[in-house]
C-alpha cells in the first residue's frame, strides 16, 4: 500500500524546505528594515529641506525688518537734525535782530542826547533834551560820552 513506514528520520526534504521558507522571511523581513530606514532617510532629507527654506525666508524677513527699522531712525535723525538746525538759525537770526535794536536805541538815546545848536534873535543858546538832566550810568556796554556845557 504505500506507507511509508521503514523511515524512521525526519524528512530531508521537508527540512530543507522549512530552512529555505525561514531564510526568505529573513531576507524580506531585512529588505522591509532597509526599505524602512531608506525610507526614513528621504523623509528626514525633505523636512530638512523644508525647515532650511523656512528659515532662510525668516532670514529675509527678518533682514527686511531691521533694514525698515534702521531707515526709520535714520529718517527720524535726519528729521531732528534739521529741526535743530532750524531752530538754531531763528535764535541766531533773532540774536541779531536783538543787537541791532540794542545799537539802534542806543545811538537814539546819544543822537536826542546831543545838543541842537540854534540862533535865536542874534545869540547862540543851547537847547538839550531832557535826557541830558538825567545822570546817566556807563556801562562797559554803552560807549562812554562826555559833554561840557560852557555858558556864553
Amino acid at each position: 500500500m504505500g506507507s511509508k513506514c521503514c523511515k524512521f528520520g525526519p524528512d530531508k526534504d521537508a527540512l530543507e524546505k522549512e530552512k529555505l521558507k525561514q531564510l526568505r522571511e529573513k531576507r524580506l523581513k531585512e529588505r522591509v528594515k532597509a526599505a524602512g530606514k531608506i525610507q526614513a532617510w528621504w523623509r528626514g532629507t525633505l523636512v530638512r529641506r523644508t525647515l532650511l527654506v523656512a528659515a532662510l525666508m525668516a532670514w529675509m524677513i527678518q533682514l527686511w525688518w531691521r533694514t525698515r527699522l534702521w531707515r526709520r531712525v535714520l529718517k527720524r535723525r535726519q528729521d531732528l537734525l534739521k529741526i535743530y538746525v532750524i531752530q538754531e538759525e531763528a535764535a541766531v537770526k533773532l540774536q541779531s535782530w536783538v543787537r541791532m535794536w540794542q545799537c539802534h536805541r542806543r545811538y537814539c538815546h546819544m543822537f536826542n542826547a546831543l545838543c541842537i545848536l540854534r540862533v535865536p534873535e542874534g545869540c547862540f543858546a543851547f537847547q538839550t533834551h531832557d535826557v541830558l538832566q538825567e545822570q546817566y550810568e556807563v556801562t562797559p556796554s554803552h560807549p562812554e560820552f562826555h559833554i561840557e556845557i560852557l555858558s556864553v
